[in-house]
């Protein structure tokens, strides 16, 4: 028995002797007593630039005739979340759609970001979506701003009145089921993105540096396909609590 688990021992051995730093940053600052994470603030403008600057640049060579690969892009995403917003809401969800697209290309870019090697541990462009503070950020606009939405149409009484059904006695339960979308939708977000960012740490700290790069060449497909996939979750999400806040148009008074 002790010769089968000598190997697995072994391997055990290295991992506990193997740090793997957690939290750590390229460059922080203080500001009021709070710390600010510079590498993740800079590489969140970027992400926005890129988004805003692909967007400005589609919006000036956009044409009625053939489009370019760009504009195809976009109409492309644009009809897949139409589609979206129609089956979860109907016409009526037609306004969000600018949001969800640039909630998408955002945290696609975001999730992306952190593909680009800077040959430095800390890395100096870090995933944005692999710091809790963004996550939380915009799940919690996502979430306010679905409650403000669903008031101003349906009416505060109405609105109020949802969480009464099916019946009044699931008051407490459709209350901790509310508050608790801004934190699922935050650590579905930051959980899968921050796992990947630390399966790309295991990988570098366990193989030998010779192997690494092979490692990571396996991985970081699989990360972007991850990316991509949280992206369009996050979303899909915040269509459906659009939707949900909004409810039946006909309960608008």
């Amino acid at each position: 028995m002790s010769t089968l688990l000598a190997p697995l021992s072994g391997s055990m051995s290295m991992l506990a002797s193997t740090a793997i730093t957690v939290g750590d940053h390229a460059k922080t600052t203080k500001l009021f007593g709070l710390t600010i994470d510079l590498d993740i603030v800079w590489a969140t403008l970027i992400a926005a630039a890129v988004v805003l600057g692909l967007g400005f640049t589609m919006a000036r060579k956009a044409t009625a005739g053939v489009p370019g690969k760009l504009q195809l892009f976009y109409e492309t995403v644009v009809l897949q979340i139409q589609d979206l917003t129609d089956s979860v809401m109907g016409p009526a969800g037609r306004e969000f759609v600018p949001l969800a697209l640039a909630l998408f290309l955002f945290i696609l870019v975001c999730n992306w970001i952190g593909v680009i090697p800077s040959g430095h541990n800390p890395e100096w462009l870090p995933q944005p979506t692999s710091d809790v503070n963004l996550p939380l950020a915009m799940a919690l606009t996502v979430w306010l701003w679905s409650i403000g939405k669903g008031i101003r149409t349906r009416g505060l009484r109405h609105y109020g009145g949802h969480f009464l059904k099916p019946y009044a006695v699931m008051l407490p339960i459709n209350i901790i089921e509310e508050i608790t979308k801004p934190i699922t939708l935050t650590f579905r977000l930051f959980g899968n993105v921050f796992a990947g960012a630390l399966m790309v740490a295991v990988i570098a700290a366990l193989l030998p540096i010779y192997v690494v790069p092979f490692g990571e060449l396996v991985w970081k497909p699989f990360e972007l396909f991850i990316g991509f996939i949280q992206a369009f979750i996050f979303a899909l999400l915040t269509i459906m609590y659009f939707g949900m806040a909004m409810g039946d148009m006909n309960e608008a008074p």
